[in-house]
């Protein structure tokens, strides 16, 4: 019978970890002030509004509201439930765990259960196609071929290279003698379905690449043909990928992400690379941190993903022409819609990256790809001079303003100067000129900027829906982000029962005192819930914790406001007078509704004529004003 995780073992990783490591591995954060600050992974966005605290051991994000601790990070992020999200902090930190994992589960949905399933298809695939290759006649000659080409057996197992055989129900075959239900054989992408029911491998004569998720879960694959004296293939493509799933979107997905994640975190640069050859070679050169996108342009899902763990991209693509204009391409798009330092390694002889090591070896291509790269116009130096007659003086005027066009977009004046320089020493033509035309396309760039934002400045602005649970903080100082959603502000009661929460979560003294208020209560329903949440946490619980008590807590919205009171900026001690204050207020707001609704009920038998009624109400409303009077007077 499956068991829960024990207490002891989630305490145990919890305290073991330290929740900046992890979430650093999935977004770039940078030290501000005594929390880091970073691109919110949940939703898109242009300016750091997702705050990880090291001393609470909490993540929030002021722009979409999302918090918890290191469990709930990664049960978002990788859409997992929470004993999974306990085993992979486990893993990520390296934290040895006496616990059968199999024999621990949570209640899933239908949906989550049928993409287990799916991976655990797709991990029997690989496998099967891995062992082919390596350990059978009919894998020799795919075998061969990938030797032949530079791989080791060592890199082939690195990244679970398979061969899928000729024959075309040999992976149905297997899966329908483990008896695995036909609904996944339709839904994996694995197979194709004839008009009389019958299943027949998507993929066959093919070498194999498995595409993993962020996790390292194979997904989807890609197979590349194999030609062979008995196997021609001459009306079949190259490349074949998996079609998309419901666990692969090619938008989202980046081949080796999974594997260069932790490097390219730690060198703060990725390399984006065009085939997955080409990320495997560069693998084999001790270039780990590579990474290609699914045979298709950059896309802004991949943009963001990379954006979050790195400053610097590196384009490293083949030195064709269909390169060059693939490199320009992804130049455009990295240029408009990221903030990365951008650089070029450009292929010598129109080769590949991964047929440049093969003709240069792996210590020629390393330095090519660590020493060798160049500016974003130094390579649009070289582009624009691909379809334009140098030796037309016309031309040459047309690529000089081309380029001073481009020089526009660079921000460095040290490079600007440099590159005027060059220009003007390579066409002679004076310094002072380019200078001066520079400067006239600089003005021209700018006024069309000033033009477009006055323009999206009429369009009628975008409001959030508020939910009513969901309170956010009160100013931008005790948010700490002035990136905040836009929120209704708190009322004066509100304020004293955030006030007295972070009070009671972090003084016991406090806990104590209200201890001695049985008749105590919040006026809202929600502050109240978190109240005797909190009070039942402490009678288990010798200690406050409160990355232990965002787990304690259940519902998203009372975690929520948890996280949000916890994020308020108060000085570090209470005082006395602080306490009876907000108590005061608390309590007092509830004869001010008394006295409201007296008065609403006083209204009301006046307009019936109900004299005596009137009479009644009146006297219950002197005596609860002289009850708030006196309630102020002895505060």
């Amino acid at each position: 019978m499956a068991q829960r995780i024990p207490q002891e073992v989630i305490e145990e990783v919890r305290q073991r970890t330290n929740i900046v490591d992890v979430v650093g591995q999935y977004v770039q954060l940078k030290k501000s002030g005594k929390n880091y600050m970073g691109l919110c992974p949940f939703h898109e966005e242009r300016s750091p509004s997702f705050s990880v605290a090291e001393d609470k051991q909490i993540f929030h994000c002021f722009g979409c509201g999302k918090g918890g601790t290191v469990f709930n990070f990664l049960q978002e992020i990788e859409g997992i439930n929470f004993p999974e999200s306990v085993r992979r902090v486990a893993e990520l930190e390296q934290i040895p765990v006496n616990i059968d994992w199999a024999n621990t589960t949570e209640t899933d949905s239908i949906e989550n259960l049928q993409n287990r399933k799916l991976v655990e298809l797709h991990k029997k695939a690989a496998e099967l196609y891995h062992h082919v290759l390596m350990n059978t006649q009919i894998g020799e000659p795919a075998l061969n071929y990938l030797l032949e080409r530079g791989l080791t057996k060592e890199l082939i197992e690195t990244f679970k290279i398979g061969f899928a055989p000729q024959k075309r129900d040999f992976l149905s075959q297997v899966f329908q003698n483990e008896d695995i239900a036909e609904s996944l054989f339709k839904e994996s992408g694995l197979f194709i379905q004839r008009d009389n029911g019958e299943f027949l491998d998507r993929f066959y004569q093919r070498v194999m690449f498995p595409i993993n998720d962020d996790r390292g879960n194979v997904i989807a694959f890609s197979g590349r043909l194999l030609k062979t004296e008995d196997f021609s293939g001459d009306d079949m493509p190259k490349y074949l990928n998996s079609p998309e799933t419901v666990l692969f979107n090619k938008r989202d997905t980046l081949f080796n992400f999974d594997k260069a994640r932790k490097e390219i975190r730690k060198e703060n640069t990725v390399f984006l690379f065009e085939g997955f050859m080409d990320v495997i070679a560069a693998w084999q050169a001790g270039i780990t941190s590579g990474v290609a996108s699914m045979g298709t342009s950059l896309t802004n899902e991949q943009i963001r993903k990379l954006e979050r763990v790195a400053k610097e991209l590196v384009v490293c693509y083949d030195g064709d022409k269909a390169g060059v204009e693939a490199t320009n391409r992804a130049i455009s798009l990295l240029s408009e819609h990221s903030r990365f330092q951008l650089s070029i390694v450009s292929i010598p002889e129109k080769l590949d990256p991964d047929e440049y090591l093969r003709k240069y070896g792996n210590e020629s291509f390393r330095e090519l790809a660590l020493h060798g790269r160049e500016t974003v116009f130094s390579f649009k130096m070289q582009y624009h001079r691909l379809t334009r007659n140098m030796n037309n003086e016309k031309e040459q005027l047309d690529y000089v303003n081309a380029l001073l066009q481009e020089l526009v977009s660079v921000q460095s004046p040290l490079e600007r100067d440099r590159y005027l320089n060059q220009l003007a020493q390579e066409f002679q033509l004076s310094f002072h000129s380019l200078e001066e035309q520079f400067k006239q396309l600089e003005t021209q760039q700018r006024s069309n900027k000033r033009r477009e934002r006055q323009q999206s400045a009429v369009q009628p602005p975008e409001y959030f829906e508020i939910d009513e649970m969901q309170e956010p903080p009160e100013t931008f100082e005790q948010s700490g982000n002035p990136t905040v959603q836009n929120t209704l502000p708190l009322t004066k009661v509100e304020k004293a029962e955030r006030t007295l929460l972070y009070r009671l979560m972090n003084e016991q003294s406090i806990r104590n005192q209200l201890i001695q208020r049985p008749d105590f209560s919040f006026a809202h329903d929600h502050y109240q819930e978190l109240y005797l949440l909190l009070d039942s946490y402490m009678s288990i619980h010798s200690d406050f914790l409160l990355a232990d008590f965002i787990d304690y807590l259940k519902e998203a919205t009372i975690k929520k406001l948890a996280i949000d009171i916890s994020l308020q900026t108060i000085s570090e001690e209470s005082s006395e007078r602080e306490i009876a204050d907000v108590i005061r207020v608390i309590e007092n707001s509830s004869l001010e509704d008394q006295i409201s609704e007296k008065q609403q009920q006083k209204k009301e038998a006046e307009r019936l004529g109900n004299k005596q009624l009137v009479d009644e109400l009146s006297i219950e409303v002197i005596g609860l004003v002289r009850q708030l009077q006196k309630s102020r007077t002895v505060s």
